[in-house]
């Protein structure tokens, strides 16, 4: 530990059955979520977005505004986290997010078949006839 410095950089980590723990119900006995809202969070996540998504997180900002219902950007993705998971929850399989992230990784990996087959195709017509890499002429 550098001198001068008190703390430790160790990141306390909740245990397997406090992540794996069914999602509690409500205080008015549904099923959602709550957001945690406006207080002092001690975990922080870094997300990476495309300007396209950031646009419009900021539009979404605007609109609530326009709503009479104010929120900062890191309270709109509180509150869609908390939409998306108690989804998931309630629906499983059929949930909003698991259909989104299952047709992605359907689309990706059917992109990247298909790479792979131009490219093995690309291969096959520039090997040479014979197996041993010899041509027809030299036998």
């Amino acid at each position: 530990m550098a001198a001068g410095r008190g703390r430790s950089r160790r990141v306390s980590l909740p245990g397997v059955a406090e992540l794996l723990r069914p999602a509690a119900p409500g205080p008015d006995g549904g099923d959602q979520r709550q957001a945690s809202g406006r207080e002092k969070h001690t975990q922080k996540i870094t997300v990476y977005l495309s300007a396209e998504e950031l646009l419009d997180l900021e539009r979404a900002r605007l609109a609530l505004l326009r709503y009479g219902a104010a929120a900062d950007r890191g309270r709109i993705v509180r509150e869609a986290i908390a939409v998306l998971l108690a989804d998931l929850d309630a629906c499983g399989q059929d949930s909003l997010l698991a259909r989104r992230i299952a047709n992605s990784n359907s689309a990706s990996s059917n992109s990247a078949s298909s790479a792979m087959a131009s490219s093995n195709s690309a291969s096959a017509s520039s090997a040479p006839d014979q197996p041993n890499g010899t041509s027809e002429s030299a036998l």
